[in-house]
């Protein structure tokens, strides 16, 4: 397996999933006479970041990835996307923004070519955070310590706070692509 071919996958399954949780959040808060949008700002804790930020660092985290991976500088609009998430908490945006940002993520990815960055795996990385630590690691290590926890984290408290808000979701709205493997006649029930 290439470093493309398991980067890219997996965070097209993670975002795609993500996708899915605030379509359901969405139809949930809905169904039950709540403003969807308010979604936005659940938080777990007060120090912590409100789905809606959580939502924009996990695409600012995919992003960033394949940019460091290609030797490109993160553009502004990418890096924005963490400002945003940091520093404009109260700003949630809407639901319709959200899944747009996820679609031009989702499409962003989908335009990497099958190789992209398969020769940065032996690479070193200078992985640089805005608080001024930096992390020497080679394109594997980045991918394998970094970047596939921190999207994974970070849609992983997307889960957490849409359930906390009474979203009804459960394992396989969490990694909904296992279906794909599903040998026909084994699904409980059906």
């Amino acid at each position: 397996m290439t470093l493309t071919q398991l980067l890219v996958p997996t965070l097209v399954n993670q975002l795609g999933a993500l996708s899915g949780w605030l379509t359901k959040g969405e139809a949930h808060a809905a169904a039950y006479g709540n403003d969807p949008e308010a979604l936005l700002a659940v938080r777990l804790a007060v120090d912590m970041f409100p789905l809606h930020s959580q939502v924009r660092i996990a695409a600012f985290q995919a992003r960033e990835a394949v940019h460091r991976l290609r030797g490109e500088d993160t553009p502004a609009e990418t890096t924005a996307l963490r400002t945003h998430a940091a520093t404009r908490q109260e700003d949630t945006g809407t639901l319709a923004e959200m899944q747009a940002l996820l679609a031009d993520t989702l499409a962003f990815l989908d335009a990497v070519a099958q190789d992209a960055f398969d020769a940065a795996a032996d690479r070193p990385i200078a992985h640089a955070l805005p608080m001024g630590m930096v992390f020497d690691m080679t394109g594997f290590t980045f991918v394998r310590d970094w970047a596939l926890p921190q999207v994974g984290f970070h849609t992983g408290m997307a889960y957490a706070l849409l359930r906390s808000a009474g979203v009804p979701l459960g394992k396989q709205d969490y990694v909904p692509y296992l279906f794909a493997y599903l040998r026909p006649g084994t699904m409980p029930g059906g």
